[in-house]
């Protein structure tokens, strides 16, 4: 497949359009074999979301369980006030994003943004 990694930047902080979009494709694009490689990046108020409900833990917690990717940004973290609760988040990575950001989006692989 030549565009293997789909890279998907979750900014949108809504639980609704969390749940019923972000998650549901995410997982299901490799379930399905929509993609090869799925990396969600918790970008902005969508950090203080995932920390703040138990919900968002549980859908981050399956997608990572069906082989996704998640990062976070360490910085947004910091600004939030929640680090050290995001640090907690069984299988994310969390650090500066904004440098490999930069090369994902300079690169060929596909992005979208919600």
């Amino acid at each position: 497949m030549e565009h293997s990694t789909l890279h998907i930047l979750w900014l949108n902080d809504n639980p609704s359009t969390a749940e019923h979009m972000v998650f549901m494709y995410a997982t299901n694009a490799l379930l399905q074999g929509w993609w090869e490689n799925v990396h969600l990046i918790v970008w902005g108020a969508t950090t203080k979301l995932l920390c703040e409900s138990a919900d968002m833990q549980r859908l981050v917690q399956r997608f990572l369980d069906e082989g996704g990717q998640v990062s976070a940004c360490k910085r947004c973290a910091e600004n939030l006030n929640v680090l050290d609760k995001l640090k907690t988040i069984k299988g994310i990575k969390v650090y500066y994003i904004g440098e490999r950001f930069s090369e994902i989006i300079k690169g060929t692989e596909k992005l979208i943004t919600l």
